[in-house]
């Protein structure tokens, strides 16, 4: 089976720089064992993607196609030949307000 894993920039140095890691995972027939194919060429990523638990760590979304796997089973959604495999950090904070906009809007 073959899988693509796309890796976010803050996740690259685990990576040696790629952006999107293709790799053969016999045998896969869910995201976690798809992912254990991943740990296997780059260790380093597991701690970072996962909790001491196994389980994907609060801030981090995974994605098979376009859909979370947080909506379809967890680590036991299953993958498919071809899949593409998304890890996408969260993305949270505000604005902060344009100062001059700010001003010029009428104050009620």
């Amino acid at each position: 089976m073959k899988l693509t894993f796309r890796i976010p920039g803050p996740l690259l140095a685990f990576t040696g720089g790629r952006k999107v890691v293709e790799a053969e995972a016999a045998g896969a027939d869910t995201v976690e064992q798809a992912l254990g194919q991943l740990w296997r060429l780059y260790p380093g990523l597991r701690d970072r993607v996962l909790t001491e638990q196994g389980q994907v760590r609060p801030h981090v979304n995974i994605f098979v196609g376009v859909d979370s796997i947080r909506d379809t089973g967890g680590l036991s959604t299953p993958v498919r030949d071809h899949a593409e495999i998304a890890i996408i950090p969260a993305v949270s904070g505000g604005s902060v307000p344009n100062s001059r906009a700010q001003a010029s809007a009428p104050r009620m």
